[in-house]
């Protein structure tokens, strides 16, 4: 997740409100896509993490589409180093995905302590290559794998997040992306001149 003090534009917060059935407790960042909040399932009585689509990105049916894109492509697997989807939903014009709330820290904020000691950096990889592996055997490759879309929890377990600019392909393999979605995916973010991805973690031909 993307920490910013601002919200994208035409979005107020919500802390306070109550969408769907989650209450908004508390803001935890925002990007380009829309805002990420701590909220709590009154029904289940859990917290969660609910990701809200920017109203300028809702209106625009590609923003959309890529949106729902990443609901289908975090959904369609379940595995220990992967943010669990718990649901996908529009309530009141506003268009939401309620993720597992992960307590913990970003890669990054633990890469910002100074340098990882050997051992560490062996399991958070490992742990990654795992998730990693787990999605590619389901046809999804991340595309935008960062440090900020890196959890690493307080006791040291790893949550790959964020599968927003993922691509999706049909691999022959049960429970694999739909050829028609990988193609619908296909059209949208493989435009010609169009980067995919965080430019300094991007591979080198890109």
């Amino acid at each position: 997740m993307e920490d910013s003090t601002h919200l994208p534009p035409g979005e107020g917060s919500l802390v306070g409100q109550k969408l769907a059935q989650f209450r908004i407790d508390a803001k935890l960042g925002a990007g380009g896509m829309g805002v990420v909040y701590k909220a709590t399932d009154v029904t289940l009585r859990r917290a969660v993490a609910v990701k809200v689509l920017a109203p300028n990105v809702a209106l625009d049916p590609q923003g959309r589409a890529r949106f729902l894109r990443e609901a289908r492509a975090s959904a369609s697997v379940t595995h220990p180093n992967i943010a669990a989807v718990y649901e996908v939903g529009e309530h009141e014009g506003r268009i939401y995905l309620a993720l597992e709330y992960i307590e913990g820290r970003t890669l990054r904020a633990c890469l910002a302590g100074g340098p990882m000691a050997v051992s560490e950096v062996v399991h958070v990889a490992r742990e990654i290559a795992s998730a990693l592996g787990k999605a590619h055997d389901a046809g999804i490759v991340h595309r935008d794998l960062t440090p900020d879309n890196v959890m690493v929890t307080h006791d040291g377990h790893v949550k790959v997040l964020d599968f927003g600019l993922a691509k999706l392909r049909a691999s022959g393999v049960p429970g694999a992306i739909a050829a028609s979605d990988a193609s619908a995916v296909s059209a949208l973010v493989s435009q010609e001149g169009n980067l995919i991805g965080t430019p300094a973690y991007m591979s080198p031909e890109q």
